[in-house]
């Protein structure tokens, strides 16, 4: 069987003494997108922070099978992670063309080539390049935090509710990018509120309640299972959707 790309083993993360995060395990493979499920506060974003080292934690994190806990951020991201936070997290003032030269960590001519494959992925961008970040849409705002990730050629993206505040039709662009990506071979694991999103482009699903692994499957499984609705324990989440296909795992 094929090494995964990703693999937690009880991953577990305490805040002020409290179980945030109680032994979670789980799998993304190569090429593969995978989405984390869960109402407000089931710990989906701690998952990608713990993973990425902004939060202590125990239990294995894996990367293409050597132990990455314990590693700085940093050192994480030179192995091959990259992170898009909740809230895009950019700098108003700095240029499109900055940004994205500040995720770079190699030599100018590489540097070159992730630039020019960033904006073939995003082509909004390429007419920016000169644009200040606050300046632009929310959506493009998003595609420059990814972009940003992209520039440190990752072969595992982490992206925390990219969906959010964004209008339904920039979402479906944004998330048909994110099959490109799994496409060129980079492992994207997704955590998202929008449960018919993220069934639409995810082949794999973990749901979340309480910092626990509650249900997990294909999304074609989930989508017709009633675990992911009591996963979100009333929550108003809609389960399908007309422009959403959900795809078989590979």
């Amino acid at each position: 069987m094929t090494e995964a790309l990703l693999t937690l083993d009880g991953l577990s993360v305490a805040l002020r003494g409290a179980a945030t995060l109680d032994r979670i395990s789980l799998t993304v493979g190569t090429g593969e997108v995978v989405a984390l499920l869960g109402a407000n506060g089931a710990g989906k974003s701690t998952v990608l922070r713990a993973i990425m080292g902004l939060l202590a934690s125990t239990g294995e994190i894996r990367l293409e099978g050597a132990e990455i806990n314990g590693l700085s951020p940093a050192r994480r991201a030179r192995c091959g992670l990259g992170y898009v936070p909740e809230g895009r997290r950019l700098f108003p003032g700095m240029s499109v063309r900055d940004t994205l030269l500040v995720g770079a960590r190699a030599g100018s001519r590489i540097t070159s080539e992730r630039l020019d494959g960033v904006l073939a992925l995003f082509p909004d961008l390429r007419p920016r390049l000169a644009t200040r970040a606050w300046q632009l849409s929310g959506g493009q705002q998003q595609m420059l935090a990814i972009g940003r990730a992209l520039m440190g050629a990752p072969r595992l993206l982490l992206l925390d509710e990219p969906s959010l505040g964004l209008a339904p039709l920039l979402v479906g662009e944004l998330l048909q990018r994110v099959r490109a990506l799994a496409a060129e071979g980079v492992g994207v694991l997704l955590a998202e509120q929008s449960v018919a999103r993220a069934l639409g482009v995810a082949g794999r699903v973990y749901a979340l309640t309480q910092g626990r692994v509650v249900a997990a499957g294909s999304a074609a499984e989930l989508r017709n299972s009633p675990a992911l609705e009591r996963a979100f324990l009333g929550a108003d989440v809609a389960l399908s959707s007309k422009d959403s296909n959900a795809q078989e795992a590979p």
